[in-house]
């Protein structure tokens, strides 16, 4: 059994190892740095292990939903709170933890404002342990309870643009709702949503991926800037670097509150649906969705998400098989996988 109160230096490696693990989404680190820098001027954050919870225990997921591109997103930390409280009225049963719906630089320290704001503990269980694009991936296999209604509550943006609301719909109908309700804030929202039994969350979750990001965090910084912190986190990963060069071409568009594109350093193309999906060299396969896929600026060694890519760019690209890290049982899942393939125009279910 494990309780850690978190402290500015925990949230720097937090911060940096969840970008890694966010696999090119997950957020931007000034802002996951931000966030944690409010979080600690709000109160206490603390982070427990799932055998400090009973079995019958209720948690929530909190996420960020929305295009990482968008230039145009707003959630400040009194909107991140009030779907805490928002949920805490609609829901009829005491919540007793906060879990993240992924690991990044944002991901890795959502919820960090809503614990110091209203008291609960963190959860070291995120619902995937990487990032990943669709809402549904980040809801532990709820899509495939049937029956099953979807409560989520959300605020975002500012000015016209600011929105607020809850949702209870089927998993499917209630997360794409969601995502319209980020491109109508802007480009995000942030979100609470489908409490869930501890029970349920030791047998769907990414248990312990909030302390893996830690790691990864300390492993990096343990390492000399550039290209020796991207060996570290590879080795850390039991992953490999795939590539060292100039981005020769890149393509970015949004896309139904998405970013889609396409990046190529010579021969390696890289397909981006705000994560890295695929990664192939001269054709062949190398990596494919959820392997963990990132970039790196080559001369300093820091992660680099999809949305910072510019074309001419020094990068390394590293690729750490599935097997490897810690991951939910939406992936898995193959129905949630192949939504992918339309998008990218590629298989991923081989």
């Amino acid at each position: 059994m494990s309780r850690k109160k978190l402290v500015a230096e925990i949230a720097k490696k937090a911060v940096y190892g969840g970008c890694i693990l966010g696999g090119g989404g997950g957020g931007w680190i000034q802002r996951g740095l931000e966030r944690s820098k409010l979080a600690f001027d709000l109160g206490q954050v603390e982070l427990v292990t799932i055998d400090e919870l009973a079995d019958d225990d209720y948690v929530v997921c909190v996420s960020s939903v929305g295009a990482p591109s968008a230039e145009e997103s707003y959630v400040d930390s009194e909107q991140l709170v009030r779907t805490i409280r928002r949920m805490q009225q609609e829901f009829d049963k005491p919540i007793k933890a906060i879990m993240t719906n992924e690991n990044g630089a944002n991901g890795t320290v959502n919820g960090w404002i809503q614990s110091a704001a209203t008291g609960l503990p963190l959860l070291d269980a995120p619902c995937n342990g990487r990032a990943h694009p669709t809402g549904t991936m980040g809801s532990l296999n709820l899509s495939e309870i049937e029956g099953y209604t979807s409560i989520q509550t959300f605020a975002g943006g500012k000015g016209e643009r600011e929105v607020e609301g809850t949702i209870k719909a089927t998993l499917n109908s209630a997360s794409s709702i969601t995502r319209q309700m980020s491109v109508q804030a802007g480009g995000t929202v942030g979100v609470c949503r489908n409490p869930v039994q501890v029970k349920y969350i030791k047998e769907h979750a990414a248990l312990g991926g909030i302390t893996q990001a830690i790691g990864l965090g300390e492993a990096f910084f343990a390492a000399e800037p550039g290209i020796e912190r991207i060996r570290a986190s590879a080795q850390f990963l039991n992953g490999e670097v795939l590539r060292s060069g100039k981005i020769t071409s890149y393509e970015l568009s949004k896309s139904g509150g998405f970013d889609v594109g396409v990046l190529y350093i010579d021969d390696l193309e890289l397909t981006i649906w705000n994560e890295y999906m695929t990664a192939e060299i001269a054709g062949e396969r190398v990596g494919s969705f959820p392997d963990l896929i990132m970039t790196f600026d080559t001369k300093t060694g820091n992660p680099l998400v999809s949305a910072e890519i510019k074309e001419g760019m020094d990068v390394t690209v590293i690729n750490v098989l599935k097997e490897n890290l810690k991951l939910s049982s939406t992936m898995f899942n193959e129905k949630l996988l192949r939504v992918i393939e339309p998008i990218i125009n590629k298989k991923i279910i081989d």
